[in-house]
């Protein structure tokens, strides 16, 4: 997957650089693996907006991506499409009954080729298996947290996951982050890297392309009214008016603080963290 940039012929195409796509070999989805996507506007039931900077964007239909590969079955790989719903593309297998799924594309995959899931499956590349039988070293992803709860982790473009030994009833894993976190032997994961690895170098070029994507501006706190934001008002760039508070967002979070829980229950499976000293 290459990207593609553009004559300066406008403002916005100076800096814009998009997916070529050529691994895209089928423009239309599969109609039965469609579901309706109604959009939220980050609003809960209520009403009112729980999520911001959420609205608009163009109108898109969910991809039934099968994340567990239960079917312990060859497949073949029909074609690679573009998913709206996620930052890498996603492969269509056709199994011997004529059962078509979707699963994500890994770098290498393209059609014409086979995919298998199980436990005595050879290591390629789209293959899914259980972490005791992948080889120490193997590059994997869509790994799963709980046996048969499908993958959750290493899903999004690029990423990829490392499996770095075996310890009893469970596997050390090297996540995308560096994290080292133990998983279950018996977890599913899937050989290879996702595809679409040069979306982190991706430039819109314009605001509009954003909009697009359903993503509403962002406006600083400084820039508000003191009745809007802990740090808004005062005369010119002064902090928060009258004295010098902590930055604050509405909710109370403090500017460079950790936001993950502490004593998280999961904190048992993280062997190293991802800055550790």
């Amino acid at each position: 997957m290459s990207l593609k940039s553009f004559k300066p012929t406008t403002p916005s195409n100076r800096y814009k650089a998009l997916p070529s796509f050529d691994e895209i070999t089928k423009t239309r989805p599969e109609k039965k693996l469609l579901e309706p996507l109604r959009k939220s506007g980050g609003r809960n039931n209520n009403g009112r907006i729980t999520t911001r900077h959420i609205g608009g964007g163009h109108k898109r239909h969910y991809r039934l991506v099968d994340f567990r590969r239960s079917r312990h079955e060859t497949a073949k790989v029909l074609a690679v499409e573009y998913d709206p719903n996620r930052t890498c593309r996603i492969a269509l297998l056709q199994y011997q009954d004529g059962t078509k799924s979707y699963i994500l594309a890994p770098v290498g995959l393209g059609p014409g080729m086979t995919v298998q899931s199980g436990e005595g499956v050879a290591p390629k590349v789209g293959n899914a298996m259980p972490l005791k039988n992948v080889p120490l070293g193997t590059a994997i992803h869509n790994i799963e947290i709980r046996p048969g709860s499908g993958g959750k982790v290493a899903r999004s473009a690029g990423q990829q996951a490392v499996l770095s030994n075996r310890d009893g009833e469970y596997a050390l894993v090297k996540m995308p982050s560096g994290e080292v976190r133990r998983f279950r032997v018996d977890c599913y994961c899937t050989i290879g890297q996702v595809g679409n690895a040069q979306h982190m170098n991706e430039s819109s070029g314009k605001a509009g392309r954003t909009r697009w994507l359903g993503i509403r501006p962002t406006v600083r706190g400084m820039c508000m009214n003191p009745v809007d934001h802990p740090n808004g008002g005062g005369e010119g760039k002064s902090k928060s008016g009258g004295g010098r508070q902590h930055l604050k967002s509405p909710w109370g979070h403090v500017k460079g603080q950790k936001t993950r829980r502490i004593r998280k229950p999961s904190d048992v499976f993280i062997v190293q963290r991802r800055k550790s000293k």
